[in-house]
């Protein structure tokens, strides 16, 4: 098990090699300059100049991928082009509502799609389970913002009962706190619950037309605990990794849900990045979600053996 486990670290560094090199590319290959945007729009070539020489960026690319190297060497993400704040410090600040929103999407989606597939699965080709996969797909094709736009209309302006944008932290009030997510968590989290209870109603599906499923009816074991204790438990391997790959739905999720309901988090600091074309800050930020990503599928990967004991040899 600590070879596998090493193994698998070994082979995430490639990867986030790979991402480090192609979000170094990519954001100096978009259309648009720092300099000139930080210069404003009467600023003479001489003055954007000036900007693009104090920032580096006047440097050939091959030495400036190699300062960043050296400096994310250090654990050094860099500085923000604009406020000239160190880009650590700037995720630090807007962690915390993005982390909130998170958890409260990944905790809605699994503890309403496990149910959900698992009584469809039960109850195959029934008017539940017809519902369900209705319920599945609907929620799989509406678009992020549009939702969130319709829960904003239906919850905020008609009825008045939740705020329509902005954050508090826990600090301030568990009340507050959860009022400000419910609208981001179900906007969110729809896709993923309809994703995640897809797979699972077919997984257990399978699993319940196996011979040892069978053999535990005949033998008189009720049906609540032959699918809970021998059909869930099996299924379960698709599922889990269905959440640790479904994980990537809600890190690009989030840049849309924080801009929709103006969340003060990593996802809306992205897209101010973007707009002013803050390279620091947008190599910093992707590379953050691209190792919590590698994580998350080493934590999935290695969880397995939870479920299924082969999987250790």
């Amino acid at each position: 098990m600590l070879i596998y486990t090493i193994k698998r670290v070994l082979a995430t560094l490639p990867v986030m090699g790979m991402v480090v090199v192609f979000v170094f590319l990519l954001v100096r290959l978009a259309p648009g300059d720092p300099a000139a945007i930080l210069a404003g729009d009467y600023a003479t070539p001489e003055n954007i100049q000036k900007i693009r020489t104090g920032l580096g960026l006047d440097k050939p690319i091959h030495v400036q991928f190699w300062i960043y190297l050296t400096s994310l060497a250090r654990g050094d993400l860099g500085r923000s082009l604009h406020s000239g704040l160190p880009v650590s410090q700037l995720i630090l600040q807007r962690v915390e509502p993005t982390v909130a929103l998170a958890l409260s999407t990944l905790a809605f989606a699994v503890l309403l799609a496990i149910p959900l597939g698992i009584l469809a699965a039960w109850k195959a080709g029934s008017l539940l389970d017809r519902a369900v996969m209705v319920f599945a797909v609907g929620g799989f094709s509406i678009p992020i913002f549009w939702l969130g736009f319709l829960l904003i209309y239906a919850f905020s302006i008609r009825l008045d009962l939740l705020p329509v944008q902005g954050y508090v932290s826990f600090r301030e009030g568990l009340v507050p706190f959860a009022r400000h997510l419910v609208l981001p968590t179900v906007a969110l989290g729809m896709v993923y619950m309809a994703l995640l209870a897809r797979i699972t109603r077919a997984s257990v599906l399978e699993v319940l037309q196996s011979d040892y499923i069978r053999t535990a009816y005949a033998k008189g074991v009720r049906p609540p605990a032959v699918l809970f204790a021998h059909a869930l438990k099996n299924a379960a391997v698709p599922v889990v990794t269905t959440i640790g790959v479904g994980f990537a739905l809600l890190i690009g999720g989030v840049v849309i849900t924080e801009s929709v309901f103006a969340l003060p988090g990593l996802g809306r600091l992205t897209v101010d990045a973007v707009l002013q074309r803050d390279y620091s800050i947008i190599q910093g930020v992707t590379l953050i979600f691209a190792l919590v990503y590698a994580v998350v599928n080493l934590v999935v990967d290695l969880s397995y053996t939870l479920f299924d004991p082969r999987i250790r040899y």
